[in-house]
């Protein structure tokens, strides 16, 4: 117990350099909402759609690689050095590539050639520290991790907060001078995306160390097995990416031109407010990954492997009902414009099919340990699958409603299908019957507090109880041991 302790302890405070961030950028949302209408917040969110693509790519699965090779290599700086001369030499030939074909690329991605200097710049800036994080986290060092992290978004939140809200008030008050002069109308996406710059370049500079005092040794032979090893994860990584973000992209290519964007700006603001379930989920995931890898050898790691998901849906299934019971709540705090609302009913099923990929991030513990990422890259491609054909024959019916059902039946298709191929080849005795009571008395609230009750939150709040009672009566004595580490 004081192994899973250790572990809970290690997750929340990568769960503070995960999701104290996000609340902090949450904050950015509903200014983002009363200064832009849902067609430019959809411009804005188309970028970070390419953000979250090209960023797999930039990484082509070496992080992941590097946990499993630094975890058990002898010479750990040479994995180190190895990773970071990789990623520094492919991210300066995908600078050099970008640069030479920026206006066919901006075209290609439907990106404005205005912004395409920041896209490639962040891209950059972002790639150039993927290994000095994930070094902080093998070396179990989550509070610096969680440190360098929380202050690059409050860079980027006080940079936001600078140019969209007080550069505006002191250019007015003004008629020259220095503000005068920096202030841009119209200026909304370009002040976001140099917001991000800044941000990325201070956390490089920070990071700045791990460049500076390496070895300068590549082992080729090394960078071989982790290349093998990693680009599964890679394919695996786009296609889950694929699952993530591309139905935005389809919903600016699939709806008619007048309304794309602003009906992807809708589904995009409220789609945020299931970033509860997914900021969760990345938290949990951060510190599991690490743990995967340095137990697999341990006595008996899959009867391990079986109580974290355990504990992971207990408490997820927690967080999906009181998400959707405070939704409204949560809607007026976050999504300020009325004109946003209309897309909430999407809200459950986002946060379930997060949820759905947050059990999906525990199952995957037998492809990576046995080393078959090829399976992972073959899960991710069936859920890429399902995503594209759904919204492709239902966008220009249903709109984002067919993206959201979309997003769920890709996560759920991952999860039998992982759990499947995880039986065959990588047994784990999960308790099936403990997860399927949780998440079945879960969902059947959140329906009815939802659907049914319409959101009456004095209605969602007695469902809310009584499953917390219910929780409190069947996992009291687990509870107890964990807290005290016993």
């Amino acid at each position: 117990m004081k192994l899973f302790r250790k572990l809970f302890k290690q997750t929340f405070i990568y769960g503070l350099a995960t999701v104290l961030p996000r609340m902090l950028s949450f904050l950015l949302l509903p200014l983002y909402s009363s200064v832009m209408p849902p067609g430019l917040y959809g411009e804005v969110s188309l970028v970070f759609v390419w953000f979250a693509i090209f960023n797999v790519l930039l990484a082509y699965g070496m992080e992941t690689a590097f946990f499993r090779f630094y975890s058990r290599e002898p010479d750990k700086e040479r994995v180190h050095t190895t990773a970071l001369i990789s990623i520094a030499a492919s991210t300066l030939l995908f600078l050099c590539s970008f640069l030479l074909f920026k206006d066919t690329l901006s075209d290609l991605l439907n990106i404005d050639p205005r912004y395409m200097g920041y896209f490639i710049a962040i891209l950059c800036l972002d790639a150039l520290v993927i290994i000095p994080f994930a070094r902080l986290r093998a070396m179990e060092r989550p509070a610096v991790y969680a440190i360098v992290k929380i202050a690059n978004i409050c860079v980027n939140m006080g940079f936001n907060l600078f140019f969209l809200l007080l550069l505006p008030k002191l250019a007015a008050s003004e008629s020259g001078g220095v503000w005068k002069a920096l202030y841009r109308p119209d200026f909304e996406v370009n002040y976001i995306l140099i917001s991000n710059v800044i941000a990325s370049g201070i956390t490089l500079l920070i990071l700045s160390g791990n460049y500076v005092k390496m070895r300068f040794e590549f082992d080729k032979a090394l960078f071989k097995r982790m290349l093998k090893y990693g680009i599964p994860v890679m394919i695996a990584g786009i296609a889950f990416t694929i699952n993530e973000v591309f139905d935005k992209y389809l919903l600016t290519e699939l709806l008619p031109e007048d309304i794309a964007k602003t009906e992807m700006g809708k589904y995009a603001a409220c789609y945020r407010l299931a970033m509860f379930m997914t900021l969760f989920a990345t938290a949990f995931r951060l510190g599991i990954e690490p743990f995967f890898f340095s137990h697999s050898n341990s006595e008996n790691p899959r009867k391990a492997y079986a109580q974290i998901t355990n504990y992971f849906v207990v408490l997820g299934s927690v967080i999906l009902l009181g998400v959707v019971v405070f939704a409204d709540v949560l809607k007026v705090l976050f999504v300020r414009d009325e004109a946003y609302w209309e897309a909430m009913a999407i809200v459950p099923i986002i946060l379930l099919a997060s949820f759905f990929l947050g059990i999906y991030h525990n199952l995957s513990v037998w492809y990576k340990v046995t080393d078959r990422t090829r399976f992972g890259a073959i899960i991710s491609i069936v859920g890429a699958v399902i995503t594209i054909a759904i919204n492709f024959f239902f966008i220009p019916k249903y709109s984002y409603y067919a993206s959201a059902w979309a997003t769920l039946a890709a996560y759920g298709s991952m999860v039998i299908l992982s759990f499947y191929l995880g039986r065959k080849y990588y047994p784990i005795p999960y308790n099936l019957r403990k997860i399927f009571f949780y998440m079945a008395i879960s969902i059947l609230f959140s329906g009815l507090s939802f659907y049914v009750f319409n959101r009456n939150l004095f209605s969602g709040l007695l469902l809310l109880l009584v499953f917390l009672g219910i929780l409190y009566r069947l996992e009291k004595e687990v509870l107890t041991k964990l807290i005290r580490g016993k």
